[in-house]
This record gives structure tokens, sequence and C-alpha cells, in this order.
């Protein structure tokens, strides 16, 4: 193609091919947060459980991706339309469906989906009927996760177009899903977890917790990095627009992607980090699995936050995010007496759940400082929280109850001892140690090291 042709090009047209190019190639990024979460929940779980994670991990996206082209996606139009003065079509919703411009638009849309649902699987490993589970899946991305998008990024109550966000004179700002995508999925599984019970041995005759070991922490780490890995795709990506189109031609974003690539940098680094000291502050260690969930909570405090506050607010929330994962797990452990196995309520949603409500507290300027957003948006975030939370909370009890009356929420007892590998799917993942019962080098699920070399018999 000649210079010439070239300059006769609509600026439009390519950036907006250049736009959906970097779509997709962010999706594929966020696609790999899937490896990643199979990795962090299986180095988690006893060996004889490793199995049944996978398959709870691939169910969430195989089956996901196709209830949500069915129902999900067009859920989420009919929610915005219905608590917005602008109404809604049953027909429009689901146009997508036989529309092939969408069908970009779909897929960004279907990754995050996934992640909301997978993020459940963690909570209740070790116990829960796969079937149960599977119909759970389903009910997060057919309504529970379309409703909070309906309610959000589709224009619904919490928008600044919605009846909420037109009371206040702002919309609810949370621009890649700490709250939306995370804090839902943290949420639900804390729901499943107490709704399930917890594991056997889990706490003591007084209710005591004990530790239930996973089985490897170089497969939790690996797994960490890994999402951390597709993180940038999850908020880099949100940035959608690389190339802006103007009378004077193009523009690139490089200030826009600059800032939201920054702020996750550093929220990572800041969780990690604070999460190291608050360990060797409380255990007398630094340890590497609390380090590894305080960088993942750095990074969810932070994803909602990325393009709206300063590079401070970046490190801030994301400290203040990783120094609170060990309190807050203790607390869900010990008080609440909930066995959150992957401890995806404090990573996932009390994280986001924090990391949202103070975006206005470390606003930025379009010079890059920081200025205070204002009551009102401090309001609408609270009350964004409370109205995403309350949803998740109550539509997880009535998703769980169902799969309980129909399936069974737990497996018996004598199955959970054998292992939901066996159990459940018929398999062996490390046969050479289920075969004797033994589980492999491990950590112990409170953070704690192994005192003896991790053999359960």
């Amino acid at each position: 193609m000649t210079l010439d042709l070239l300059l006769q090009l609509d600026a439009g047209t390519i950036a907006n091919g250049v736009n959906n190019v970097w779509i997709l190639v962010v999706c594929f990024l966020i696609f790999f947060m899937q490896p990643g979460f199979a990795l962090l929940e299986s180095g988690q779980v006893r060996a004889k459980n490793v199995g049944n994670v996978l398959m709870k991990n691939m169910t969430d996206w195989t089956l996901g991706v196709l209830v949500f082209f069915i129902i999900g996606a067009g859920v989420s139009s009919i929610v915005g339309g219905l608590t917005s003065p602008g109404g809604f079509s049953v027909g429009s919703a689901f146009a997508y469906i036989n529309d092939p411009t969408a069908y970009i638009g779909w897929f960004f849309g279907a990754v995050f989906a996934m992640t909301a649902a997978t993020i459940v699987s963690g909570a209740v490993a070790g116990r829960m009927n796969f079937t149960a589970y599977v119909f759970v899946a389903a009910a997060m991305t057919a309504f529970i996760y379309p409703v909070v998008t309906g309610m959000t990024w589709a224009g619904g109550l919490l928008s600044g177009g919605g009846y909420v966000g037109q009371a206040l004179g702002t919309g609810y700002l949370d621009f890649a899903g700490a709250t939306v995508v995370h804090m839902v999925g943290g949420l639900a599984g804390l729901v499943g977890a107490k709704m399930v019970g917890p594991r056997k041995g889990r706490f003591d005759s007084n209710g005591n917790s004990q530790p239930i070991p996973g089985h490897s922490m170089l497969l939790a780490v690996l797994g960490t990095l890994f999402l951390a890995f597709g993180w940038y795709g999850f908020n880099v990506g949100t940035q959608a627009t690389v190339l802006a189109a103007s009378d004077g031609g193009l523009t690139f974003m490089g200030g826009a992607l600059g800032q939201v690539v920054l702020n996750t940098t550093l929220g990572m680094g800041a969780g990690g980090v604070a999460a190291a000291l608050v360990s060797a502050s409380w255990q007398g260690k630094p340890d590497p699995l609390w380090t590894a969930n305080g960088l993942l909570a750095g990074l969810v405090a932070v994803t909602g936050a990325v393009p709206h506050v300063s590079w401070v607010g970046g490190i801030v929330l994301g400290a203040l995010a990783g120094a609170l994962v060990l309190p807050t797990f203790r607390w869900v452990v010990d008080s609440l007496k909930i066995d959150d196995v992957c401890g995806v309520f404090v990573v996932h949603g009390s994280a986001g759940a924090i990391g949202t409500i103070l975006i206005p507290v470390f606003g930025v300027t379009a010079a890059g400082g920081y200025t205070f957003l204002g009551v009102n948006q401090l309001v609408m975030q609270v009350v964004g929280v409370a109205v995403i939370g309350t949803w998740t909370v109550l539509a997880s009890i009535v998703a769980f109850g169902i799969a309980g009356a129909l399936f069974g929420l737990r497996v018996s007892d004598e199955d959970e001892e054998i292992g939901l590998d066996q159990s459940e799917h018929g398999v062996s993942v490390y046969p050479e140690f289920t075969a004797t019962n033994r589980e492999g080098p491990a950590m112990s699920a409170d953070g704690g090291a192994r005192t003896d070399g991790g053999v359960d018999e």
C-alpha cells in the first residue's frame, strides 16, 4: 500500500480497526487468567482434590461462555433499561446474537463474566457436590453477574444515567470491575462456603480452626504470577481506546494507557510488600502464600480505580488491601467460622470494596496530581458497593439454596475422605501420592508453615 493511499484512509476507520484488534488481544490475556486461577486454587487444596478444582475451572469457562451468550449478555441489557429512564426492548437486548459486528464486544464482556464465576470455586473447594457447583456457575453467568453489569456498565441504576446516578448527580466509578467482577465473585464464594459448611477437620470440637494444608505452594505462587500477567489485559485492556480519531488525524492515547498500567503495577507491588510485612509481624517470618494473596488483593483494590486515582492512590490502595489480607482472613475463619479455602473473600471481596469506596479520596487531576472528587462521588461509591453487595449475597443464597434442594450441596463424608477426584470424577491427579494418602509438600491453609513434612495420613 502506497503512502498516498494510506493518507486517503479515513482516520475513524483506522482507529476503529486498531482498537478492535487491541480488544481481542487483551481478551486473550484475560483468558490466560483461567489457568492462573486453576494453578492458584489447585496449589491450595489437598492433592486428592486437584482434579475437581481443574474440572470446575474448565466448567466455568466452557459452560459459562455458552450461558453468557444465550442468556447473560441480554439480561445485562434488560436490567440496564429497567433501572434507568431509558426503558428496554427484549429484542434489542438480545440482538447481538445475530449481529457479527457485536461479537467482539460480547467477547470482551464474556471474559469478565468468566472471571467472576471462577472465583467462587476456590471458596467451596474440597467438599461441594460437582453437579450443584455446575448449577451455581450457570446462575452466576446467566443472572447474578449480568444484573450487576446491568446496573453499572450497561447504563442502569448506578450509572450516571440511572435512577441513583441521576439523584446524586454522578455515576458509580468501577473502571475494570473491582466490585462488579471481583467483589461479586468473592461474596458469592463466601456465601457458598458458609452454606456448604467447613471441610471435615477444619474446626475442632471447641470451634477452633485447624490448618488443612494445601499440597503445593509452588503451584499457588505460579498461579498468582499467571493471574498478575493476565491482569494487565484486565485493567489496561479496559482502556479500549488506543487510537482516537479527530479532524486532525489520529491521536495515540498514551497518557491514559500509561496511567492505567502504572497504577496496576504499583498497586500490585504495594499489596505484595504490605502483606509480606504483616505476615512477618504476625507469624515471625514473611510468608510466600500471604505475599501472593496480598499481591492479588492489591491488584483487586486498584482494578476499579486505575484511571481515576493518582500514583499515590495506586500505592495506598494496594498497600491497604495487602495489609488487610491476613487479619481479614483470620476474622472470616475465627469469628465467622467460614471455611473459605482459598481466601477468595479477602482477596476479591473486601479488597474490591475498600479500593472502590476510596477512589474519590485519591482522585487524579488532568496534570497527574491528586484531588478529592467530592462528597457526592464518595456517597455514590458507598451506595454502589452496598447495592452490589446486597444483590450478590441475596442472589447467591437463592442460587446455592436451589442447588442444594435439587442436588445436595455437599458430598458425603466418605466421598470427602476419599477425595473429590475419585468420588466425583474417577481420576487421580497424583496417583503415586494419593494411593497411599500422601499429600505431598505443603503449606498451612492458615498461612503457617507445616512442621510434619506435609503428609496427611
